[in-house]
């Protein structure tokens, strides 16, 4: 498609356009072979492999509009393509070329005693939307993952990564036309008018669902506005709670890589509980680690009392989504207080607890109502790759539909189907 990103565009008139070429292409790429969508990610590979300086270039331009727009160099990071990041996108397409098909796939298949046969059949959603910021490799997995699944997409990125997007985009249509998909299964929005978001959170004719993926405040006016179905996560206000009958080097080791192995993303601890039995023996070492890594410590009078350098947290502390080198730390009298403070602060997106105690563990994990709920492990590891989903289009907290990290599968639905030798109802 042309680049639209001109004056005077009739905003209104072009959106409805990119919906119904969405909702065209999408009714061919549902019955597309797993041949012909591998092909296409195959080929699309290939291009962004061979368009690498192309596509740098492109990117350098939207870095360089960043820096003298006075973003800060956080975001001017996530913006930013360099070789490695360019090959690691032509690989993630062929990654998820390698992913099995769900499209098509039959389950629970059963007789009946009328003799039909009733099971229900794995089917593309149709058009989904997919709404980000900043980072333009999102434009190839987003559009892969799509593909994959058998749904046509419509990418609406930041107007900060517009040329890049559009590089990618280009990429993307190369290897659908070489596999004779149509070239409307992957678009791109060519404005960086700010309405469009709106009208694309309300195109439900068109769009099937919608992906946000960016800050709170991205995501929170897409969900307040949108009349299509949305699958998000609004914060990772993620916990790790260490019971009195915790394994102490074990515990020390999950706490610390919890929140020291990255700091930004959404599956990072925010919060560590401790129970009061077991906190000397883990918090004055863990404060140890913390300091000698810069990790700034937000703790209760208890915790303090046990490292005295930490600030005071505040109750705002509890339920904030730092994304930084600060941790708060609260002490709890067992493991009835953990799961309360959980369930009042978290954001159901990851929560875990470590443990010993079969019991302990498995009421954690029937009793926390979160996406991911997890015993003696980290919370990095609420990934679709690390959960063997190969990618994912992101993280749901959602209880409908998709939950957790959301992969191929969770962007298919299924339906009911009925096999018969003639039989008729009586």
């Amino acid at each position: 498609m042309t680049n639209l990103s001109v004056p005077h565009l009739d905003l209104a008139a072009y959106m409805r356009e990119v919906g119904e070429r969405a909702r065209g292409a999408a009714r061919l790429v549902a019955r597309a072979t797993t041949l012909a969508k591998n092909a296409a990610l195959e080929a699309a590979a290939a291009a962004i492999a061979r368009d690498a300086q192309a596509l740098l270039a492109a990117n350098a331009a939207d870095v360089a509009a960043s820096r003298a727009a006075g973003d800060d160099e956080a975001f001017v990071d996530r913006l930013a393509l360099d070789p490695h990041r360019v090959v690691a996108m032509a690989d993630g397409l062929r990654q998820v070329a390698a992913l099995p098909d769900p499209v098509g796939e039959i389950s629970d298949l059963k007789y009946r005693p009328s003799g039909i046969q009733v099971g229900r059949m794995r089917v593309p959603l149709g058009v989904v939307g997919i709404i980000y910021e900043s980072r333009p490799n999102v434009t190839a997995d987003a559009a892969a993952l799509c593909l994959k699944s058998g749904n046509a997409s419509i990418l609406r990125g930041g107007s900060e990564a517009m040329r890049s997007n559009q590089a990618i985009a280009a990429c993307m249509h190369e290897g659908l036309a070489a596999a004779g998909l149509p070239a409307d299964a992957v678009q791109a929005i060519a404005t960086s008018d700010r309405a469009a978001v709106g009208m694309l959170a309300t195109m439900d004719r068109y769009v099937d669902v919608l992906v946000p993926r960016g800050g709170k405040s991205l995501i929170q006016r897409v969900a307040d506005e949108a009349t299509v179905p949305v699958i998000k996560h609004l914060d990772g206000v993620c916990h790790v709670f260490i019971d009195e009958h915790a394994d102490v080097d074990m515990a020390i080791s999950i706490a610390d890589n919890a929140k020291t192995q990255r700091y930004s993303p959404c599956n990072t601890m925010e919060t560590l509980l401790v129970h009061e039995r077991i906190a000397a023996r883990v918090l004055v070492p863990l404060a140890r680690i913390y300091a000698d890594k810069g990790v700034e410590l937000r703790g209760d009078a208890a915790a303090r009392g046990l490292v005295p350098a930490m600030k005071l947290a505040t109750e705002e502390d509890w339920t904030t989504e730092y994304l930084a080198p600060i941790l708060a730390v609260r002490i709890v009298p067992d493991l009835d207080a953990a799961i309360e403070h959980i369930a009042r602060y978290g954001s159901q997106h990851t929560d875990a607890i470590v443990t010993s105690h079969y019991g302990n563990a498995m009421r954690f994990v029937h009793e926390v109502d979160s996406s991911s709920v997890m015993v003696n492990a980290s919370t990095r590891f609420a990934d679709g790759f690390e959960y063997g989903l190969g990618a994912e289009i992101g993280i749901s907290t959602n209880k409908l539909h998709a939950r957790g990290p959301v992969g191929l599968e969770g962007l298919t639905s299924q339906k009911w189907i009925v096999l018969g030798t003639g039989q008729i109802r009586r």
